[in-house]
């Protein structure tokens, strides 16, 4: 058998998971799964994996801060720009609970922070929508004039 064959084929060591770890991320998340598979558990590289169940745990949280950010945003420019409000910017808005409600699916427990995330992201959402509406910054409210159930909600659009 190829000699480089037999190489990706054992098992990386402790020092050499360490630099498969910072050289090929794809390759190590692969590697550690199969050992974890194959309960050999003692070779895992424990840090870096827990390291990375964190940092899908935060990329999660983002994910969905990122989404109600865009939610609210949309929602600002429904309800203040009646005039230009249309199908496009209803399909926006759908299309952006779509993508919670799959993040809220995949992460149940996401839900418990749905409300601190709209408190955290309603300040970005109002300066975004200043840029994109030309109104003044006083024309928002300070704080988010919706409810998480109706940021939520398909069948809420404020105004409507």
């Amino acid at each position: 058998m190829n000699p480089i064959a037999v190489t990706a084929l054992r098992s990386p060591t402790p020092e050499t998971a360490l630099d498969l770890y910072q050289t090929d991320l794809q390759r190590w998340l692969f590697e550690n799964a199969r050992l974890m598979r194959e309960g050999r558990f003692d070779e895992v590289d424990i840090m870096n994996v827990a390291e990375e169940l964190e940092d899908m745990g935060r990329s999660e949280h983002r994910a969905l801060g990122s989404q109600l950010a865009v939610v609210l945003l949309h929602l600002l420019k429904w309800h203040f720009q009646p005039s230009h409000r249309g199908s496009s910017w209803q399909l926006s808005i759908d299309n952006v609970r779509d993508s919670i409600k799959e993040l809220l699916r995949d992460s149940p427990s996401m839900r418990n922070r749905v409300s601190e995330l709209i408190e955290d992201k309603y300040p970005s959402a109002r300066r975004n929508a200043v840029t994109e509406t030309k109104l003044p910054l006083d024309a928002f409210p300070d704080r988010c004039p919706y409810t998480p159930e109706q940021v939520l909600s398909y069948e809420y659009l404020p105004g409507a």
